[in-house]
């Protein structure tokens, strides 16, 4: 190689350097502010997971010692007296609360923290709401309307709906009670038939169509 070329290829090396530290200097702060973003927003997921944590950890600590009191009425006091912090926290605490309302014979106000549950603005799961509709109707029993009870067992019986089998049973005594007990037994011989239905599903369903005069059908294996 001629002095000639290796002199060209130096500065043409020169050119090249001092266009790419020419560059640095003028775009470099984007990748430092890249990195900056990277690192800021891994260091916030952490904080954020560790603020979750904590949360749920004193969330837990609070239920804990409200259950821990000496009796259900104070339970009950403890578990309404809690302020937590997410719409998931507080249907736990309404459970609770309306399982103690009712240990300690409030029944009129546990059905009313059960209807707040389903009836709540807040995001809470379908599966929630229907439990809390539920227990509501089967707390109530015969001090609600006996229309209004079959309206709503109607709803949650709907096929393929989680607590169909359940809001089944309940219907089957709504027809013992308006004097009905054929529809009754056809209810309780499809709850015994029905693959999805529990073992305990099934002994109550027999057990009640002994108790009405019929022979429970075998279940479809």
């Amino acid at each position: 190689m001629s002095e000639t070329d290796s002199f060209i290829e130096e500065v043409t090396e020169e050119v090249r350097r001092d266009r790419l530290f020419a560059a640095m200097r003028k775009y470099g702060w984007i990748g430092v502010l890249a990195v900056l973003l990277i690192v800021g927003g891994a260091g916030y997921r952490e904080y954020t997971r560790a603020q979750e944590r904590a949360n749920a950890e004193a969330t837990g600590d609070m239920l804990f010692a409200a259950v821990e009191e000496n009796d259900d009425a104070a339970r009950v006091a403890a578990l309404t007296a809690l302020d937590v912090p997410s719409p998931e926290a507080q249907v736990v605490v309404d459970f609770l609360t309306a399982a103690h309302q009712l240990a300690d014979g409030q029944k009129d106000e546990a059905s009313a923290t059960l209807e707040g549950i389903a009836t709540t603005e807040a995001e809470t799961l379908e599966i929630y709401r229907q439990i809390a509709l539920l227990k509501a109707v089967v707390i109530q029993g015969a001090a609600m309307p006996i229309e209004e009870r079959r309206v709503r067992l109607e709803a949650l019986a709907a096929p393929g709906a989680p607590l169909s089998l359940l809001a089944q049973e309940q219907l089957a005594l709504v027809d013992l009670e308006t004097g009905n007990p054929q529809a009754a037994l056809e209810r309780l011989q499809g709850l015994i038939a029905d693959a999805n239905a529990t073992a305990g599903l099934r002994r109550r369903a027999s057990q009640l169509i002994v108790a009405l005069g019929g022979t429970p059908e075998a279940a479809d294996q």
